[in-house]
């Protein structure tokens, strides 16, 4: 399960009207809370019919104890209404059985409600609440499409030669740039925001799928390996909060911290347009990853710390950006409170998300049973899992290539990479 049974009990109002709040099917819930009732009553018809076959067993042995006849005709009508009554559990329990199978699959399938201060509506609701940098002006900026091409950085027609439409091939500067890139988060995030890097699996099955809630929210946008019943990692969120999937994580190793790039994997890539060409929505991306596990009492003081560190690998790559408030309806199921990170791209003269950091409250820590011990009283509870990229590559480098273009025609190179790739991209 994912909404706890208790809060769906007591609040389900205030968890209907946030699958409405975030435009899911509200209908589930009414479901949920149906067959949990019908689930509760055959508990109690189970608990009554056990607790009379008891007692019937206690007579049958009081009688005979008392001299009745084994084989008599009192012994014998007692016997055959135990009977009776071990048939009649046995339906109980198939059906309540049945009942619970329907109960979890409709609390998997009901999303996380927003937090109170989360901004209700579609896209247009969500709230810039800061931003950084002068962004550029367009002025004879290129879109970063033409710039690789000019300059030999990836080579898009190769990629869908080789795999199909959405798999771009980097060569050149344009791979050591994705190289580069992905060295410096890996270590900014170690060694400056003490981090724990890992290094994940490229698959993942259907169990860690449902555990963060890619299934059932996003099962269609993954690929699947038919063959082993295993889906390619759409981000490295889901490895990597899986990695503690029913465990108990004593107070003294919290809060835990990791890092870790992953290439992503999704089908949707979205329709042919400027806001889909080149790089900026593809089939197959490289993202480093931050996954927090956290106490209940300090998971919304993590989202912000969080969040600042995805703005500081902006800062020191010196790209303009902008942090949004998202709203209800453009967050994502399970998500319950959640900014997106937006650079400048003066080419396409668009912003582009390359970052989105999110918490999720005790939502994945309940669907995969991560709980952790408080010091204080030593009964383990259900954790907070937080995540954020830190950051997508694709978007970075096509804003990089867009803000750093020189008149040449060429790419400078941000000054925190240049230790590894030099001064320029292309000359």
């Amino acid at each position: 399960m994912s909404v706890g049974i208790q809060r769906l009990r007591e609040d389900a109002a205030g968890i209907r009207q946030g699958a409405l709040d975030k435009g899911e099917d509200a209908a589930l819930i009414d479901e949920a809370v149906s067959v949990d009732e019908a689930r509760r009553r055959l508990l109690g018809d189970g608990d009554a019919l056990r607790a009379e076959r008891k007692h019937l067993s206690e007579r049958i042995g009081a009688s005979i104890k008392g001299g009745a006849d084994p084989k008599g005709l009192e012994v014998a009508e007692l016997r055959a209404r135990s009977t009776e009554l071990g048939a009649r559990i046995e339906s109980i329990e198939a059906d309540s059985s049945t009942t619970q199978a329907r109960l979890d699959d409709l609390l998997l399938r009901i999303p996380n409600p927003a937090d109170p201060d989360v901004p209700i509506g579609g896209e247009e609701a969500s709230v810039i609440v800061r931003s950084w940098g002068e962004p550029a002006q367009r002025d004879d900026r290129k879109p970063h499409w033409e710039v690789g091409e000019k300059l030999g950085l990836f080579d898009l027609a190769a990629g869908a030669k080789v795999a199909g439409s959405g798999f771009p091939i980097y060569r050149g500067a344009g791979a050591a740039l994705q190289r580069a890139l992905i060295d410096f988060m890996l270590e900014l995030h170690t060694k400056e925001h003490g981090f724990t890097e890992i290094w994940p699996p490229a698959v993942i099955n259907a169990e860690s799928a449902r555990g963060t809630g890619q299934i059932p929210d996003k099962e269609d946008q993954m690929y699947v390996v038919t063959r082993d019943d295993l889906y390619l990692v759409p981000t490295a969120e889901v490895p990597v909060t899986n990695m503690h999937r029913d465990e108990i994580i004593e107070a003294d190793r919290m809060p835990i911290r990791y890092v870790a790039y992953s290439p992503c994997f999704r089908r949707e890539a979205g329709a042919a347009g400027a806001k889909t060409r080149g790089i900026l929505r593809v089939h197959q991306f490289d993202k480093v990853e931050m996954v927090c596990f956290e106490r209940p009492d300090a998971s919304n003081e993590t989202l912000e710390w969080l969040t600042a560190r995805a703005e500081i690998v902006l800062q020191k790559l010196d790209l303009p950006y902008r942090v949004k408030l998202m709203a209800t309806g453009d967050m994502g199921f399970v998500q319950a409170k959640k900014y997106d990170l937006e650079v400048w791209a003066p080419g396409v003269e668009d912003w582009l998300e390359v970052s989105s950091v999110s918490n999720f409250r005790d939502y994945q820590a309940r669907r995969m049973n991560i709980r952790g011990r408080p010091e204080t009283t030593g009964k383990p509870e259900i954790l907070h899992t937080l995540n954020g990229s830190g950051l997508a590559l694709a978007r970075t480098v096509a804003a990089i290539l867009e803000v750093y273009q020189a008149q040449d025609g060429n790419v400078t190179v941000p000054e925190v990479l240049r230790a590894r790739l030099g001064a320029r991209l292309g000359g």
